[in-house]
């Protein structure tokens, strides 16, 4: 087990009717927020009115910023660090998923910052302060409601970058799961993929021994894997919910990092792709795991086939445990598209001929490599993508 250090200070409300806080959760923070969202999904749904309500009854003021889209734009923080500053805003309240969540947690950071936010997201420096966030969750996914990161895309060159720094923790987060009844089935898709990979990007790991995070990881997929077919079949099954909305909650709240060393080359990749392609980040995901998987398994294959015999239940063949890592890739890539997410970059909408181009800017020619299970050159991904055709 890796030496780390754990800290999450995060606090979560869950449960049902528990949006009905917001209000008295901010004002241990602040008098006055900007409240972040996304559409008009949550004007739909009453829950705008319920937040705002909240808010009223417990004295705090409130500006707003709506029109947060998946992969959320810099153009967007940039317009929100200026109202903050112009108002006296003094938390971020955003409403929504982890697009909002990380447009909330970049704004968040701009406004003290005298330079261009971007700064964090290209690394030319770290912030040395920012304003609190706090969430109210509705899509279940990114795990952004308790983690210290955020992706922002900039359009100009449409470059997709995350930022990792203890500033960006929320100061506390409501989950109710009856907010993601409404949901689209294919965003809950895109959700359990999204939660699924940040588990995995955890799991493949040269660090040893990992046994506790190794079977707390387990037993998370586990737990997506029996839920998320009950959601898609009963869009108000409470209790499914509630599974699926903890487990996206811990798997990307840290605890399951420590003694670990992640690998997250299916992350870099897929920024690629949905920066060049606007595609649901689930969706990018569900289609370059697996490739990525096939490229790497023997790198480690014992436990590609600890992954399939323990996450989803499958005979080991002993004398060949090649093929059993293998049908643990398989079913991870066939529960995925049994839940609608596409299999192959054309269902994805993306075009071959861009491979040499993605991975260029992948590794940045070269300059770099992606992931730690097995460091990845442009060569690597090129083909990881050439396999996922």
């Amino acid at each position: 087990m890796e030496n780390f250090s754990f800290q999450n200070t995060t606090k979560i409300i869950f449960g049902r009717g528990t949006q009905h806080q917001v209000g008295a959760e901010c004002r241990h923070h602040a008098r006055k927020v900007l409240l972040h969202f996304g559409g008009q999904s949550i004007k739909k749904s009453g829950l705008y009115d319920q937040v705002v309500a909240s808010l009223i009854d417990a004295g705090v003021e409130f500006v707003e910023l709506g029109g947060v889209q998946p992969n959320p734009r810099l153009a967007l923080v940039h317009k929100g660090v200026e109202l903050c500053r112009a108002e006296g805003v003094e938390l971020i309240l955003a409403v929504g998923g982890g697009s909002v969540i990380d447009s909330a947690k970049a704004i968040a950071m701009g406004v003290p910052y005298e330079g261009d936010v971007w700064d964090f997201y290209s690394y030319k420096t770290e912030p040395k302060t920012a304003l609190p966030v706090a969430t109210v969750l509705t899509i279940p996914a990114a795990g952004s409601e308790s983690s210290d990161s955020s992706v922002i895309t900039k359009e100009e060159g449409w470059r997709k970058n995350g930022f990792t720094h203890k500033v960006q923790t929320p100061v506390f987060s409501i989950l109710n799961p009856e907010l993601a009844f409404t949901l689209p089935k294919y965003q809950v898709a895109c959700g359990a993929a999204d939660i699924m990979s940040h588990l995995m990007e955890r799991y493949f790991t040269n660090a040893r021994p990992v046994e506790l995070t190794d079977a707390l990881i387990e037993a998370t997929l586990r737990t997506m894997i029996r839920n998320v077919p009950k959601v898609l079949a009963n869009m108000q099954d409470y209790d499914a919910w509630a599974e699926v909305m903890w487990s996206g909650c811990v798997a990307h709240n840290n605890l399951l990092d420590t003694g670990r060393i992640g690998d997250w080359a299916s992350h870099g990749i897929e920024h690629e792709l949905s920066a060049m392609y606007d595609v649901a980040h689930g969706a990018g995901l569900a289609v370059v795991f697996p490739a990525w998987m096939r490229h790497v398994y023997r790198q480690d294959t014992n436990r590609f086939v600890r992954f399939a015999v323990e996450v989803w239940g499958l005979r080991n063949d002993y004398w060949n445990p090649e093929a059993t890592a293998l049908a643990g890739v398989q079913a991870l890539q066939d529960f995925w598209v049994s839940i609608g997410m596409p299999r192959n970059l054309a269902e994805l909408g993306a075009s071959p001929e861009k491979i040499d181009q993605m991975a260029t800017l992948a590794t940045g020619g070269d300059r770099w490599t992606l992931g730690n299970f097995r460091k990845l050159g442009q060569a690597d991904v090129a083909a990881i993508l050439r396999g996922a055709v």
